[in-house]
Formats: C-alpha cells, sequence, structure tokens
C-alpha cells in the first residue's frame, strides 16, 4: 500500500485506465468477432458492417489500444477474406 499521497492517485489513475481500456478492448474484439462472422456467412450487410468495424479498428489504434501495425493486419486480413467470399459466391 502506497503512503505517498502521488503514488495513491497514479494508482487510482492507473485503475480508472485499465477499465477503459479493458472496455475499449473487449468491444473491439467483439465487432471483430461480429464482422468475421458476417464475412463467413455472405449475407449482404457485410459492406456496411465492415465499414463501421474498420472506424472501430482505427480508433483502437488512435486510442493507443492497439498498434497501428495491428489495426492494418486486422482490416487487411477483413478485406481479404471479403473478396474471397464475393469471389466465391460468383
Amino acid at each position: 500500500m502506497a503512503n505517498i499521497r502521488s503514488a495513491e492517485k497514479q494508482r487510482r489513475q492507473a485503475e480508472k485506465a485499465k477499465e477503459r481500456n479493458r472496455a475499449g478492448k473487449s468491444k473491439l474484439k467483439s465487432a471483430l468477432k461480429k464482422a468475421r462472422a458476417t464475412v463467413a456467412a455472405g449475407t449482404d450487410a457485410v459492406k456496411d458492417l465492415l465499414s463501421t468495424t474498420f472506424s472501430q479498428i482505427d480508433k483502437a489504434a488512435k486510442k493507443g489500444l492497439i498498434k497501428s501495425n495491428t489495426a492494418d493486419r486486422y482490416k487487411s486480413r477483413l478485406a481479404k477474406a471479403t473478396r474471397r467470399t464475393a469471389a466465391a459466391a460468383k
């Protein structure tokens, strides 16, 4: 247990940040899971969902929840899967 006031404050701030980061990462993972499932199913809602998912990925990268290269990799793989599903449907 910290005895110094500034150390106590830092601990409180770190806990709040940890909760924010957890919530943000969870939201991102849910969006990715939903997008992957939609792409695999090949429904018509893929384009709209992909746009919102890309936006959430970019926001997570901007906030520092994930690294920039990780965000790019997620988007690339989603786009590739979408193209693959569209090609298979033809």
